[in-house]
């Protein structure tokens, strides 16, 4: 079965919502766009998480060590391979596949050592800083390092959580794993870990609250509030990145100030959810919105409705319908947009989806339509397919004529195919739900649902 942005408890049929679990269910043929910040893991009161931080600095610092003892190939070679983490599938690669640094970026780092006395005597206490001073150095690459130097940790971590939820190991071999015993990365370690269905490469779960968009200490974040910009530019006659680069090595005290700032607020410094659901204010202005536009597509309310419909059902059905995406098709000459949902199975009515129409995915299709018609609900139909199943949703503005709403009892007499609908007075009794608390949005879905099977014949 081919599904729309495939997670990997989606590909072993496991029925768990991603509010459900502690880590970022992962994407199969795409990177979330999410990154590990290593500040999380300094500010958790976990003691494990300071413990993995600690471990995690020692690790890089550690090259420190090896450049003194004249031993840099080896400590270039540990950087380079530290560089690239595929197994966790974060970033914004769609492919799950990344590059590495070169030798001239490792170098870089390591004369960090060298050229800043601070580091060359006590070593890093956030090794993020390094993006302060290294072009080419950014959110990836940190979140890079942090994976492969706790490499060992993730092991234990996805095995145990896949063992919790059902997913199966399998035996891969890694090419590079860091011990901190012996200090240096081994080759060729034979692990247990989930595998790609397809590439057979193996998987790393990643704790929810270690991920943010942006490190907490950030470039863009230094450069806008912090840096000195009236000396970088008296001094180098430029504020470009390579200029402040530049000012950042040879005034180690501005990083300093800006390191113990960003600590002093650490409590400000939260992990970013993977999907956050609009405040009910905001559902009442996206309701508003929808139902002042005009029906067509006059002033482009259609694509207004669907924007707007789009952010408002993705909250209103979270978490018992994880998101997945949007995604426009033409059928005969006209583009249609759709949202795609995972099917958590969450509830007993959507375990009944499942059962009764195979939608392991529900597919929901926008009409900003006075009326609608029975071309579109065939367009719909032809889409149920083995791909999302034979349920599917249309999001109308007005309940459908007499005549078409006999026409989807006739589809499903004969086919056993269900089309039902959400209108505008649905979305608000779902946004009332919604803000009162008291019941769930999905409740408004599955009362249309049994509406609909009240009509069908027995």
């Amino acid at each position: 079965m081919t599904l729309v942005r495939p997670r990997l408890t989606d590909y072993h049929n496991i029925s768990v919502a991603q509010a459900e679990v502690d880590f970022a269910i992962p994407f199969l043929d795409e990177d979330l766009p999410l990154y590990i910040d290593p500040f999380l893991l300094w500010k958790s009161p976990s003691q494990q998480d300071q413990s993995l931080h600690l471990n995690l600095v020692n690790s890089f610092n550690y090259q420190n060590r090896l450049i003194r003892k004249g031993q840099d190939d080896e400590a270039r070679r540990n950087l380079i391979v530290a560089s690239e983490c595929d197994e966790v599938g974060l970033g914004l690669s769609a492919t799950r596949k990344g590059k590495r640094i070169g030798e001239t970026i490792a170098n870089d780092i390591l004369n960090l050592f060298r050229l800043i006395p601070e580091y060359g005597q006590y070593g890093f206490t956030h090794f993020e800083e390094i993006q302060f001073y290294i072009d080419g150095i950014s959110r990836d690459r940190i979140s890079d390092f942090t994976c492969n130097f706790l490499k060992s940790f993730l092991i234990d971590y996805t095995a145990q959580e896949c063992e919790e939820i059902g997913i199966p190991l399998s035996k891969v071999r890694l090419a590079s794993l860091y011990s901190t015993q012996q200090n240096k990365f081994l080759t060729d370690v034979e692990v247990e870990l989930p595998v790609h269905p397809e590439k057979n490469t193996p998987i790393l779960l990643v704790p929810k609250r270690w991920l943010r968009h942006i490190p907490w200490l950030n470039f863009d974040d230094y450069f806008k509030t912090y840096c000195p910009k009236d000396e970088v530019i008296n001094q180098y006659g430029s504020d470009e990145r390579v200029k402040i680069l530049t000012y950042n090595r040879e005034n180690y005290g501005a990083i300093e100030a800006y390191r113990k700032e960003k600590e002093r607020h650490a409590s400000e410094c939260q992990n970013d959810p993977l999907f956050k659901q609009i405040p009910v204010l905001s559902a009442r202005r996206k309701l508003a919105e929808i139902k002042s536009l005009p029906t067509g597509t006059t002033s482009k309310a259609d694509k207004k409705f669907e924007d707007a419909a789009t952010q408002l059902l993705a909250s209103l059905l979270y978490p018992h319908l994880d998101f997945a995406d949007t995604q426009s098709r033409t059928d005969s000459g006209v583009v249609i947009r759709d949202l795609i949902f995972y099917n958590n199975r969450s509830v007993d009515f959507l375990q009944g989806i499942l059962q009764d129409y195979g939608s392991r995915q529900i597919v929901m299709e926008l009409k900003n339509v006075r009326a609608i018609e029975r071309e579109h609900i065939n367009q719909l139909n032809r889409y149920l397919s083995n791909e999302f199943g034979k349920f599917g949703v249309l999001i109308t503005r007005n309940p459908l004529p007499k005549a078409m709403m006999k026409n989807t009892v006739d589809l499903w007499a004969g086919q056993r195919r269900c089309i039902i609908s959400l209108t505008d007075a649905d979305l608000e009794q779902m946004v009332e739900v919604f803000e009162s608390k008291q019941r769930q949005p999905i409740e408004v879905l599955k009362k249309k649902y049994v509406e609909f099977m009240r009509l069908c014949p027995s």
